[in-house]
């Protein structure tokens, strides 16, 4: 399905730099607040700015169902490839973060550097995670929205909480529900809020290389050091009081802000970019084969191979997975996001029954590093254990993997946590269920 994407490039600095905006925006109204007008022309004094409305926001598309993180980091990725960006800094605020930083584990090629401010990387308030809202506050979150985005009183609200110093002014108040108004839908509002809330890239913190500048406003400290601390390549500068969410509203900040982007901008604009990526490993193995072999043959038992591995190979040229090895009568696959990996697992296991076959499947997201084409890490060891726990005709997949594909219509059943043989650590698993309709 042919999908429209809304960008726009400006400026002429010698780095590529995308403003990966979260949750809303909209390209027209963005060039009518000045003090956000001010920092867009910041960002083109240093570099070529690419900035997009994402699918389902502003000019862009809209959407039977709200975008994964998968399906945001093609698109951006897609429109790089349109303005002829091989490589570019990624700057993002809060929700925002999640992308850029899937983006940079997956891609570090294609990514310079992250400069992220107030970064989100969780969505769920959990033990290890005290920042973000509880369930209760998202049930209310989506509750509010549901009933009064699109009205004033609603963006009133808004700015009380994200704009504090913006209070009573009318003109940015007339402005805000403008922009919000044309950055979303109501129904798309509520169907972002809830693809957001799923949303959760921890356990990809760790696979990032590039180097990495993150932004806090003292009051969020403490989830931004989070980011900070789990990135190898990273720094962590606090910025002057910020009352609301918007460094651009805050001479001090910003001018803070920009200053620290300036200088970071021009010392990894030529850097060289680090070999390990951010993979997704598909492994499948046939049920019971030893049983099947003896009771076929071998000759038959070879065709029917053959017949299995060009079902398999159709698929993987489908849902663009890269074949690694085919072990005995299994099958490792590597894809650049889990979304993909999965649906090729389920129109794969759809297939076996004309073969009289069953087979399990396993699906894991993690760093990984390239030795002469193949892939070798933890992250294939952990796939390979998560495959070897799936029952006949399943397809178990990480934790890791569940979170990246929030808001995608896949349904899972948890599974709890378990031991992985040779593999440190509890890990969550979840079984895929069918999938929802997207009517």
């Amino acid at each position: 399905m042919f999908v429209a994407i809304a960008y726009q490039v400006f400026g002429e600095g010698p780095v590529d730099l995308v403003f990966a905006r979260g949750f809303a925006g909209d390209l027209l109204t963005t060039w009518e607040q000045p003090p956000l007008v001010r920092q867009l022309q910041c960002f083109a004094a240093i570099a070529r700015v690419l900035m997009l409305d994402k699918r389902g926001t502003g000019l862009s598309d809209g959407f039977r169902q709200p975008p994964t993180l998968e399906t945001r980091m093609d698109d951006l990725r897609l429109v790089m490839d349109a303005v002829g960006s091989e490589r570019a800094v990624l700057w993002s605020a809060q929700d925002g973060a999640r992308l850029a930083l899937l983006f940079a584990a997956t891609y570090p090629e294609r990514t310079a550097g992250l400069v992220l401010y107030d970064p989100q990387a969780g969505s769920r308030r959990d033990y290890d995670y005290p920042w973000a809202p509880d369930d209760e506050e998202w049930r209310r979150r989506l509750a509010d929205a549901r009933e009064g985005w699109g009205t004033v009183e609603y963006f009133r609200r808004l700015v009380a909480d994200w704009a504090p110093e913006r209070v009573g002014d009318g003109e940015f108040l007339d402005w805000f529900v403008r922009h919000m108004r044309r950055s979303l839908s109501p129904g798309a509002a509520v169907g972002f809020l809830r693809a957001t809330m799923g949303a959760d890239v921890r356990d990809v913190l760790a696979a990032v290389r590039v180097p990495t500048l993150v932004l806090a406003s003292p009051v969020r400290r403490e989830p931004a050091a989070y980011v900070a601390s789990r990135i190898r390549s990273s720094e962590l500068v606090v910025l002057p009081s910020v009352r609301g969410l918007f460094t651009w509203l805050d001479v001090e900040a910003h001018e803070r802000a920009m200053d620290e982007t300036e200088r970071f901008v021009a010392r990894v604009g030529q850097v060289a970019s680090p070999d390990p990526v951010l993979a997704t490993v598909l492994f499948t193995d046939i049920v019971s084969s030893t049983d099947r072999a003896a009771e076929l043959g071998d000759r038959a038992w070879r065709e029917l191979l053959e017949r299995h591995h060009a079902m398999m190979r159709r698929r993987l040229a489908e849902f663009g997975g890269d074949e690694l090895d085919t072990a005995g009568d299994g099958f490792l696959a590597a894809f650049e996001g889990p979304g993909r990996a999965i649906q090729c697992a389920l129109a794969f296991m759809r297939d076996m029954p004309a073969l009289g076959l069953e087979v399990r499947a396993g699906v894991h997201t993690g760093e990984c590093e390239r030795l002469d084409g193949k892939l070798a890490g933890i992250a294939v060891a952990v796939g390979a254990r998560v495959a070897s726990m799936a029952k006949p005709g399943e397809i178990l997949v990480s934790g890791t993997v569940q979170d990246l594909v929030a808001g995608s219509p896949l349904v899972f059943e948890d599974r709890g946590a378990h031991e992985l043989k040779g593999v440190p650590g509890s890990w969550r698993l979840a079984a895929v269920l069918a999938p929802r309709s997207r009517v």
